[in-house]
């Protein structure tokens, strides 16, 4: 009656098994360490880098316990904090000979302890959120009026390629703050440009009462203005994740609040002012047409200067190029960038996906440039850097491809580089807050021993007030603790104070389950049945209240989940993964103890559930408590 197929055993091991391997690396803790990135977006950290750190360390007499090279960035791992401080300065004095141009990002950070062999079955501790773990908090406010101001110069050029198109005889195109003006003369020029906006700018309006005789105004209109803030927070939020990545932070927080403003939450980082310094970056991605006049090509072989109307820049690899002042489109065109091999040369080539507007610029500025030059240049920090200049071969649209005298890496470098993408619009950070790692150990400390403590108490009195099953009870509250611990480290979850508060709650909603059960089986030995039908009768009858009272939990565990952001969604995680582990625990896992232990007795009297109370014993009660 009460017996569980092997299979059933079996499963019950392997969980645990697996539970068990995946919450170990959770007690090995973090060690202090040092990581190399790239500080610029044209750098790389290749095995000379690695060479370079380990051999300046060396000279420095700091002793490292592990380089980890993960092809984009590089790890030492150190024995102390005092160390992993030392060691810093000394990779960055080595690979950042200036310091006002650094090339090289080095930041310190933590890694984890883990054994080799839980490192290869890819069981990893969980993330600690910004609460336990310390770390920084920046609230960002983007610059919408420059944002604005960029579209708009944007727009009053490619008005001037509209009207030139259709051969409109205007006087000029400016801009006034937010407005656009052109001037006209007559009223059948005014109809033509009129006409024109409307079918080739539809985010523009006519600004009727402004302007006068001579002139026709255009604004934005205002779902065009909301659509444009959006996009530009929104690829600043991209580009933030990008850079943010350069820092080997593990689940980073960057969320829009409001309509201007981006919170980043770093949780384990300890050097505020690097992390300050790389999200601040203020990258941008023009393209160019190169100079290829007479005095432009002299300038580019240093024999002139720069013919007005044009900039010098360098590529690269330190070689002077001449580009036109006036920027074809920016980033923020660039949709899509993809490293590839020619088929019909087999040579490495990028292709390149811009919108619908960039297209048409590309469009109209490849026909009148063939065979001419175009460069893409990358701004950082207020210099910029050209990162290619092929020629063009043919009309392009809104795919086209960069191909010539470069290698596969190289092809997926560039790609790499253009979708790094740049800040749509600048930003300045208005908040900062540093929650430090000793406060963050504080709250650890009171988690762990809130649960602990609570777990302590609910096993005491499950264990006084049940006896032997009382103990099942408490196995089963320890595999379904284990096996939120495991599930949360194989979901890379990040635990926070609030998904503390839920694994508390979880034990006390998964206890609440074998009380049920208990209570249930007491219930059917205070009827008269026998021991074995008792049990098998308790667990069957308290199976659909269970399930009744934790659906309706995990219904609202979701949809805390859905429409929760913040704290609010971690508590929901573990509140909805704590359900499910409790009902297996409780269940599954109980039911398979009983099973093990009293299954097999054929002739079984009594069982150890703590006192049975008969009715009409009146203050007096009937135990069939054993004590096996």
């Amino acid at each position: 009656m009460n017996r569980y197929p092997l299979w059933k055993y079996v499963l019950i091991a392997l969980v645990v098994l697996v539970s068990i391997i995946y919450t170990l690396p959770n007690f090995y803790g973090e060690a202090p360490s040092v990581q190399v990135s790239p500080g610029k977006a044209t750098a790389k950290v290749t095995e000379v880098v690695q060479t370079q750190v380990v051999d300046g360390l060396k000279a420095a007499n700091i002793a490292n316990e592990g380089v980890q090279f993960d092809g984009t960035s590089l790890r030492v791992r150190l024995g102390s904090e005092d160390t992993q401080a030392k060691a810093k300065d000394v990779i960055d004095r080595t690979l950042n000979p200036s310091a006002e141009d650094p090339s090289y990002t080095v930041a310190m950070t933590l890694l984890s302890r883990s054994p080799d062999w839980l490192t290869k079955l890819n069981a990893r501790p969980m993330y600690l959120g910004l609460d336990l773990r310390g770390g920084v908090h920046f609230m960002m406010r983007v610059d919408m009026a420059a944002a604005m101001d960029k579209r708009i110069d944007t727009y009053v050029d490619d008005l001037r390629s509209v009207f030139r198109d259709k051969k409109i005889q205007h006087s000029g195109v400016t801009r006034s703050a937010e407005q656009i003006e052109v001037r006209v003369s007559g009223d059948d020029v005014r109809d033509a440009v009129t006409r024109a906006v409307r079918d080739q700018m539809p985010d523009l309006q006519v600004v009727n009462g402004a302007g006068g005789a001579d002139r026709v105004v255009f604004s934005f209109k205002p779902e065009a203005l909301r659509q444009m803030q959006d996009q530009a927070l929104k690829q600043n939020i991209t580009t933030l994740h990008n850079r943010i990545n350069e820092l080997g932070v593990a689940e980073p927080v960057i969320q829009q609040q409001g309509l201007d403003r981006i919170v980043v939450q770093l949780p384990g980082m300890q050097d505020p002012a690097q992390a300050k310094r790389i999200i601040g970056r203020t990258a941008t991605l023009e393209m160019r047409l190169v100079d290829e006049s007479t005095e432009g090509h002299a300038a580019e072989m240093g024999n002139g200067p720069v013919p007005f109307g044009s900039e010098a820049f360098l590529d690269r690899d330190g070689r002077r190029v001449i580009l036109k002042k006036q920027v074809l489109l920016t980033g923020e065109n660039l949709t899509d960038a993809q490293a590839g091999i020619d088929s019909r040369n087999q040579q490495p080539k990028v292709d390149l996906t811009v919108d619908a507007k960039g297209g048409q610029v590309m469009k109209e500025t490849s026909r009148r440039n063939l065979n001419k030059r175009m460069a893409i240049v990358l701004f950082e920090k207020g210099k910029g850097e050209v990162l290619t200049a092929p020629s063009i071969n043919d009309e392009l649209g809104n795919r086209f491809q960069i191909s010539g005298s470069m290698g596969i890496a190289e092809a997926n470098d560039l790609a790499l580089l253009l979708r790094a993408g740049s800040l749509a619009a600048p930003m300045e950070i208005i908040e900062e807050r540093t929650i430090g790692p000793s406060l963050g150990k504080e709250n650890i400390s009171k988690g762990f021993h809130s649960v602990l403590w609570g777990f302590v108490g609910i096993a005491v009195f499950m264990i006084l007030y049940y006896h032997l099953f009382g103990v099942f009870s408490a196995i089963a509250l320890t595999v379904n603790l284990v096996m939120l611990t495991a599930l949360l480290s194989m979901l890379q979850a990040t635990l926070t104070l609030p998904g503390i508060a839920a694994i508390a709650l979880t034990l006390g909603m998964a206890i609440d389950a074998n009380v049920l059960i208990n209570e249930r089986v007491r219930e059917e030995l205070r009827g008269g049945a026998s021991p074995q039908m008792a049990i098998h009768l308790g667990y069957d009858r308290a199976w659909a209240t269970i399930m009744d009272s934790n659906v309706t939990s995990l219904i609202a565990g979701i949809a805390l989940l859905a429409f929760g952001s913040g704290p609010v969604r971690g508590f929901a995680v573990v509140h909805c993964l704590g359900i499910l582990t409790s009902m297996f625990s409780a269940v599954v896992v109980s039911r398979g103890l009983v099973n093990f232990w009293y299954g097999g007795k054929k002739k079984l009297k009594t069982v150890s559930i703590g006192t049975v109370w008969r009715p009409g014993t009146s203050g007096s009660s009937t135990s069939v408590t054993t004590a096996d």
